[in-house]
């Protein structure tokens, strides 16, 4: 059973930073794909950034876009989401999802990722 644990969330002023972070309970950390996805209160899932299973290749949502930065650590078991410039729209709880992948690939979509973790609350006060 894959397990991912969150961390590193919190209440923020606006234009503050946080970094999240997820571990992964597996052997073999360094194949999967990972992704983190927010919701907030009374809103759809979102998604937020990808990384593939080396980090050598991401992708951002626009409305983070050079805010926000994952990255992962294989050796580890863990992948971070830096968030930088933060606005009150970026208010939500925070997950992290993983997908065991063969292949250099990362996924937007949530339908895609095979493991949840529980999430973290990210407040943003103005």
């Amino acid at each position: 059973q894959v397990q991912l644990v969150e961390s590193g969330g919190g209440l923020v002023q606006a234009g503050g930073s946080l970094r999240l972070s997820c571990a992964i309970s597996s052997r073999t950390f360094s194949t999967y794909a990972m992704g983190w996805f927010r919701q907030a209160p009374g809103k759809e899932r979102e998604f937020v950034a990808a990384i593939n299973w080396s980090g050598g290749s991401t992708y951002y949502a626009d409305s983070v876009k050079g805010r926000f930065t994952i990255s992962r650590d294989n050796a580890k078991n863990t992948v971070y989401l830096q968030m930088n410039s933060l606005k009150p729209e970026d208010t939500a709880v925070y997950s992290c999802a993983a997908r065991r992948v063969q292949g250099s690939y990362y996924y937007s979509t949530s339908s895609e990722y095979h493991y949840w973790g529980q999430g973290t609350q990210v407040t943003v006060s103005s």
